[in-house]
């Protein structure tokens, strides 16, 4: 992809606070394409080890020098520390003038980096919409991302969509009021399809334990098993067919109206995990009012629910 009008962005020194997984999977990215890092802040045995790993050629340093050498400031820091982070960095004065100060929340626009525009500094939100683990796939995975950027003006959004095009993300705009409901429906897609998988991980597990694959006992099953083998095919073909199909992808007992299957499997969920049946429920519930399930399927759902109250 090109930048806007095919115009390459100047250099700009760049700082990032702190190196953590997301700053400094976009600090290298920003070193490919020629920006320089000229410092970043890290306290932890894990942030010090990842900036040595990653940005090898960038001092760490206290965080008002990291803020004082940078044309560009990356608060990439948790949620809940972005406000004190500001309210910090505008107390000390550290950031100059015209400084662009990016931070990389979700749930947050620009209106929390308030104090230093008050400073003269230039306010953008730039949100990778994907999930970092520290991995070396997490650079290679902001080529191929969406970024939700929020900004004070124009000219914050032309600044904001240079440098994501820049390192082969995809930018859109999300407005300041919405950034909250946009969060919500990241975490909800990202986070909990985790807590589903793992949830019926468990299941099969139970469900295969003590049999026997191609003569061999399944003992101690764990991540990367045969439980996780005979999902995964399933689940990406699921991911994949409710991306590209929407609605027609929903496929098993509750979309069927199968209201027995539904209370059989209940059974089954509570006799291994009461919580798990619980979520199983919660979950079926909603897939039965997006498939207009009949009314076997709600009975079902509600006789279960009350017979382990």
């Amino acid at each position: 992809m090109g930048t806007p009008s095919g115009l390459r962005p100047a250099r700009l020194t760049i700082g990032i606070i702190s190196a953590g997984r997301v700053g400094t999977a976009l600090g290298v990215a920003l070193e490919r394409v020629e920006h320089v890092v000229a410092g970043c802040s890290a306290i932890s045995r894990a942030s010090l080890r990842r900036a040595e790993q990653r940005l090898p050629d960038t001092p760490v340093l206290p965080v008002p020098d990291v803020a004082a050498r940078a044309e560009l400031l990356l608060l990439a820091v948790p949620d809940a520390e972005l406000s004190a982070l500001v309210a910090g960095l505008a107390t000390t004065g550290a950031v100059r003038p015209g400084t662009i100060v990016v931070h990389t929340s979700g749930a947050n626009g620009v209106a929390v980096l308030a104090p230093l525009v008050e400073q003269g500094c230039i306010p953008l939100a730039i949100h990778p919409a994907m999930t970092f683990t520290g991995a070396d796939e997490d650079v290679a995975r902001l080529s191929e991302s969406c970024f939700g950027i929020t900004a004070a003006d124009e000219v914050g959004y032309a600044i904001a969509q240079s440098l994501v095009l820049e390192i082969g993300g995809e930018p859109f705009r999300v407005r300041e009021d919405a950034r909250p409901l946009y969060h919500a429906a990241l975490a909800h897609g990202g986070n909990h399809v985790i807590t589903v998988v793992l949830d019926a991980v468990e299941a099969l597990r139970a469900a295969i334990s003590g049999q026997e694959l191609l003569g061999q006992e399944i003992v101690g099953d764990g991540p990367g098993g045969i439980a996780e083998r005979i999902l995964a095919p399933l689940a990406r073909a699921s991911l994949e067919n409710a991306l590209g199909r929407g609605q027609g992808a929903l496929t098993g007992p509750v979309a069927r109206g199968d209201g027995a299957a539904v209370a059989a499997h209940l059974r089954a969920l509570s006799e291994i995990n009461p919580e798990l049946a619980q979520a199983y429920r919660a979950d079926s519930l909603r897939t039965a009012q997006r498939a207009h399930a009949p009314a076997e399927v709600f009975a079902a759902l509600e006789s279960t629910s009350e017979g382990h109250e």
